[in-house]
């Protein structure tokens, strides 16, 4: 970890152990030490650049949200500590929601949801960062439609004319990182898999997911076996049939005492032309993040399978989308 803070193990401890000091320990003036000052942070809602707005930010967060926590599920890593690492960080968050903020008054709900970040960092410092919250499942339980709390938010922010506007191709900015992964045969595979699904090859699903596949998707939902697969990736690539899909960064790695994994940061590009998750076509231009983890595993000398799916995107940012082109 040469450059790191000799404290961290590794780049995982790093990762998992910078975001705890930060929201849980209450160490936000760390992020003085821990960002860069002009870090370029994409969320699906908007680009933030600076660590002045990353800080502000966090601090709302937990004013609405005090008893937050971050549970590391796993990190996904790339590079070296000379060149620089990219860490694809899943995270299990729990959370009150307790003040009035940035999801409206305060409901007392008691929330769980999924978080995937792409972090890239370099002597002890992340300069280049890509954050995708569940916002469909943050929502829900709060009792709203992500549709609905789409338009409140339009309305809150001040109207179609003022409000942020959501990540797009238009309103990114290029930061310090300019990698796309590794190579390694699981991220090559997890690559063809996605590719092919896209590509409207729904085959691909029983023959490389596990027929006994847990995935976990959007809107905090939790699904088991080849139709929960083929419903979901179905349903989505059908409200959006003629975008572009892009694979824009991949890593695969095979460690000691964890299965063989991938994680693929992506994106879907073009009109709201079909059928799908987002109702009715409307032929808005839509740009999706998106992130997925896959884990694959096999029981006994069986081909190894995906055993486990984890995707992200941001339901409230393609709906915000959606109305800001409608009206």
């Amino acid at each position: 970890m040469q450059g790191f803070d000799p404290k961290f193990q590794d780049f995982p401890d790093y990762i998992i152990g910078i975001t705890k000091e930060i929201w849980e320990d209450r160490g936000i003036a760390t992020l003085h030490q821990y960002y860069a000052p002009d870090i370029v942070v994409r969320s699906p809602a908007s680009v933030v650049i600076g660590n002045e707005g990353v800080i502000a930010a966090t601090m709302a967060t937990l004013a609405e949200f005090p008893d937050r926590t971050l549970l590391g599920e796993d990190v996904i890593w790339s590079g070296t500590p000379e060149t620089g690492m990219l860490s694809s960080h899943r995270l299990l968050s729990t959370a009150t929601h307790m003040g009035d903020g940035a999801y409206g008054a305060a409901t007392g709900k008691r929330l769980t949801y999924r978080i995937m970040a792409d972090c890239h960092a370099r002597e002890n410092r992340i300069d280049d960062e890509w954050l995708i919250r569940d916002q469909g499942a943050i929502v829900r339980q709060m009792g709203w439609d992500p549709k609905a709390f789409a338009a409140d938010q339009i309305a809150r922010e001040g109207g179609p004319e003022l409000c942020p506007r959501p990540l797009s191709p238009a309103v990114d900015r290029p930061g310090p990182y300019k990698g796309r992964g590794n190579a390694s045969r699981w991220g090559d595979r997890a690559a063809e898999i996605l590719t092919r699904i896209m590509g409207a090859d729904m085959a691909v699903i029983p023959e490389t997911y596990d027929r006994a596949c847990q995935v976990e998707y959007p809107g905090g939902l939790t699904g088991h076996s080849h139709e929960a697969v083929d419903r979901f990736w179905m349903q989505l690539r059908a409200a959006f049939p003629s975008a572009t899909f892009q694979i824009d960064h991949l890593i695969g790695r095979d460690d000691p005492l964890m299965p063989p994994r991938a994680a693929m940061r992506w994106s879907l590009h073009g009109r709201h032309d079909g059928w799908g998750a987002f109702g009715a076509p409307t032929g808005a231009e839509v740009y999706i993040l998106g992130i997925t983890h896959l884990e694959f595993g096999s029981l006994g000398a069986a081909e190894p399978k995906v055993r486990r799916d984890y995707t992200i995107y941001d339901e409230t940012a393609i709906w915000k989308q959606i109305l800001l082109a409608t009206g």
